[in-house]
C-alpha cells in the first residue's frame, strides 16, 4: 500500500503546471527576486499589480494574468505564460512569462540612460581633505 499517485501536468520543463500558484512563489521561480520573502515584500509594498489591481503574496496567479512589477528603478509588464513551483535556470525562467514590447523598450531606454550617466564616484579624487571633512561634518551634523 503506497501513497496515491498524483496526476502529473504535461509540460516542457519539470515543475511547470497550469494549477494556480501563489504570486510570491511565481515571482521567485521566474527570477524577478532572489528570495520568496523579497517577492512577498514587493507584493505587500504595492510594487506588484495583477491585472491592474493590487495583490497580497497569497494571491493565486494563473496563466494569462498580466503582472506589472517594479524591481528597483526598472518596471516590467509581463504576461504569465506558465507556472512553476521550482526555481530553475534563467533560460527556464524566461519561458514562464512574455514581456510586452512597450515595457521592454522603456526598460532598455532606462538602462541605456543609466549607462550614459557618469559613474557616481567619477569626481572623487581620493581621501577627503580637511576642508572636505569640515563640510561633511557641517552637512551631517557630526
Amino acid at each position: 500500500m503506497g501513497a496515491p499517485e498524483r496526476g502529473l501536468a504535461v509540460s516542457c520543463c519539470t515543475g511547470m503546471s497550469d494549477e494556480p500558484l501563489r504570486i510570491d512563489k511565481w515571482l521567485w521561480a521566474a527570477r524577478f527576486f532572489k528570495t520568496r520573502s523579497l517577492a512577498a515584500d514587493a507584493v505587500n509594498g504595492g510594487r506588484v499589480r495583477v491585472n491592474g489591481a493590487g495583490a497580497k503574496p497569497s494571491r493565486a496567479v494563473k496563466v494569462g494574468d498580466e503582472l506589472a512589477l517594479r524591481v528597483g528603478e526598472l518596471e516590467w509588464v509581463v504576461e504569465v505564460k506558465a507556472l512553476s513551483r521550482q526555481r530553475g535556470p534563467a533560460a527556464q525562467a524566461t519561458l514562464l512569462y512574455a514581456e510586452r514590447e512597450d515595457s521592454r523598450a522603456r526598460r532598455e531606454a532606462a538602462l541605456a540612460q543609466r549607462k550614459a550617466q557618469p559613474h557616481p564616484a567619477a569626481g572623487a579624487k581620493g581621501r577627503p581633505t580637511k576642508k572636505d571633512r569640515r563640510l561633511i561634518h557641517r552637512f551631517t551634523g557630526g
